[in-house]
């Protein structure tokens, strides 16, 4: 596959059994042989998406003594702020030009925000509205691989998530040799539902080794599986390599943003070979509890 497919997710969410079973296979052949998907019709609206964009510029537009005040508490927390070069998904590059801030359900800091109520009620409804797609994901997943309805949303129902705010500010002077905006990776977790705006930059490797862009598509999210969900699925699904890249144009002088929400599996969690994954082959991998993984991703990211 060297395009991202597009797939209607109202057709799951529907009482049409043939129309949830297209859509099934669709998601299974995209998340095996790409690992990305755009799904529209998705159950968010628009008003909302464009709501937390609008609270995102709010907050990156703050002070930057403001912004540290919400930095990461400790060096492996996953919440609060992150400045710009501090997080080298690529090791072998420099920092990348970016700024974040991470917020999960249990992230009471964030009150020391300017004005916070308008912009935690924003994000707290967001969150929820992630929450419930992405275990919609998570069900129609179960339904590609055999398992029961539940078996992925019972392994992440302590919703141990993190929605991710990106900053990508415009650049005045070349970046330095091999620094883009976001380096090569993939992502850790089972899935990412991911928002972006028009800017654009993200780019996906294809199993060849090709880079193809993943521009904004109106109306869509990009979802794409992580690591421990290659891990869990034995390769079935594909934990895919992806980058933002500094644009060559006029839009280097524009900030871009967006906004990922990154759901992972409970910390203890075993992820270990699915028996429905095994097919003709060993696992590939011994088995680890997710929250252990997570750790020892952000160190070597950090």
């Amino acid at each position: 596959m060297d395009n991202i497919p597009v797939i209607d997710f109202s057709l799951f969410t529907s009482n049409d059994a043939i129309a949830r079973q297209i859509v099934v296979e669709q998601i299974y052949i995209a998340c095996h042989e790409i690992g990305f998907m755009y799904l529209q019709n998705f159950g968010i609206s628009q008003n909302l998406v464009e709501q937390v964009f609008i609270q995102s510029k709010y907050f990156f537009n703050l002070p930057l003594s403001v912004k540290q005040q919400l930095a990461w508490s400790d060096e492996f927390s996953n919440r609060g702020y992150v400045g710009i070069e501090r997080e080298r998904l690529d090791p072998n590059n420099p920092g990348d030009l970016k700024e974040a801030f991470n917020v999960d359900e249990e992230f009471t800091a964030i009150n020391k925000i300017p004005s916070s109520e308008e912009f935690c009620a924003c994000i707290l409804t967001f969150q929820e509205a992630c929450t419930k797609l992405a275990n919609q994901v998570l069900q129609a997943f179960s339904l590609a691989l055999q398992l029961p309805f539940d078996f992925f949303t019972t392994n992440h129902d302590r919703h141990n998530h993190t929605l991710r705010l990106l900053h990508y500010p415009p650049l005045s002077q070349p970046p330095l040799p091999g620094q883009v905006r976001a380096g090569t990776h993939s992502d850790y977790g089972s899935i990412t539902l991911l928002f972006q705006d028009e800017v654009g930059g993200l780019e996906v490797q294809t199993a060849t080794g090709e880079w193809i862009a993943a521009p904004t598509i109106p109306g869509t999210v990009i979802v794409n599986t992580g690591d421990l969900m290659a891990r869990w699925t034995n390769h079935v699904f594909c934990s895919t390599k992806h980058r933002v890249m500094v644009p060559n144009d006029g839009r280097v002088k524009q900030s871009r943003y967006s906004i990922a929400f990154f759901c992972h599996p409970n910390d203890d969690t075993e992820i270990a070979c699915l028996e429905s994954c095994r097919r003709e082959s060993l696992p590939i991998y011994p088995p680890i509890l997710a929250g252990e993984y997570l750790l020892s991703r952000l160190q070597a990211t950090y």
